[in-house]
């Protein structure tokens, strides 16, 4: 009687999510209908930032940077994506039939995502792997959408700065990362490139993770690649590929005055028990005080800890 009482109960809770995300999906929809219009007067990213299936509101950004690159049926490439329920990509799959391929290392992969999409509506690539410095070429290869590739996007929490530098230059027209911003507006520092690198385990305080956005704005030059400002929340920047800067008419920041774009307000902090403890401000930089990151600033390989890249 119990496990039939579950199972009603998990089918209607399926029906409500699933039109909640049709409700969400409409309402996005209409949102960028109305909105286009007026994108030729956009001055900066913040502007456009707006979310319906991403994280925060890179769906915005994204719609925004495709319409002025004139792509309908923008393929991409999304590393780190979940169960897909919030990602950078999933509009685009279910708005705009795009042909893509994701990539996540969790359990039973293709079954998780089949809860938030129909697979079948749409050539969605899943590759259910780890991500190393190692596989990230083949990955890419194996995508299915390497040749003119119009949007890549990685969020791994983990050793991005390093999986990045692996990759090739242009590899796509718009290039989506995330960065740390606890790591601040000045250092260019990184996580060192460990193998199966995780944030819980490096530090319990799930904060010492990813790159500062000097850090990857630098890697992304060498990639050449403009940067062309963060989602409102400052954890994920965007770059658009040399090639196609001439379609862009925002005002371009100024990469030596980075802190509007650090300004997260996240606390998402945990304590040695991993119950969360919502540290804030610069009370987060001084619980990973005695974290290890490579000062890319330096010429040294050899890791330096935190507290003393920045005097604590």
């Amino acid at each position: 009687m119990h496990f039939l009482k579950e199972k009603i109960k998990n089918f209607i809770k399926k029906i409500i999510y699933s039109e909640n995300d049709r409700n969400i999906f409409h309402l996005g929809s209409s949102h960028f209908n109305l909105v286009r219009k007026n994108y030729s007067n956009v001055k900066n990213l913040f502007e456009v930032d707006y979310k319906i299936f991403s994280q925060n509101g890179e769906d915005g950004i994204i719609d925004y940077l495709i319409y002025n690159l004139n792509l309908e049926k923008p393929t991409f490439l999304e590393i780190g994506v979940g169960d897909y329920a919030e990602s950078n990509t999933r509009f685009l799959f279910e708005r705009y039939n795009s042909k893509g391929a994701i990539v996540d290392k969790i359990n039973n992969f293709q079954k998780k995502v089949s809860k938030h999409i129909k697979l079948w509506r749409g050539d969605l690539k899943l590759i259910e792997t780890s991500i190393s410095c190692e596989n990230i070429n083949n990955i890419i290869y194996d995508s299915g959408v390497s040749k003119n590739l119009d949007i890549f996007s990685i969020d791994i929490d983990g050793i991005d700065y390093w999986i990045i530098d692996k990759i090739p230059k242009k590899i796509s027209k718009i290039f989506v990362a995330e960065y740390n911003p606890i790591f601040g507006a000045q250092k260019k520092i990184t996580v060192p490139n460990l193998k199966d690198f995780d944030r819980t385990k490096y530090h319990f305080s799930n904060l010492c993770y990813g790159m500062s956005l000097p850090a990857l704005i630098e890697i992304m030059n060498k990639k050449e690649f403009t940067f062309l400002g963060t989602n409102i929340a400052c954890n994920n920047a965007f770059f658009i590929s040399n090639d196609y800067l001439s379609n862009i008419n925002i005002e371009l920041p100024n990469i030596q005055k980075l802190d509007k774009f650090i300004n997260n307000n996240f606390r998402e902090s945990r304590d040695k028990k991993y119950k969360l403890n919502y540290l804030s401000g610069e009370e987060r930089i001084k619980d990973i005080s005695s974290c290890k990151v490579i000062n890319l600033s330096n010429s040294s390989s050899e890791p330096e800890y935190i507290k003393d890249i920045f005097n604590l």
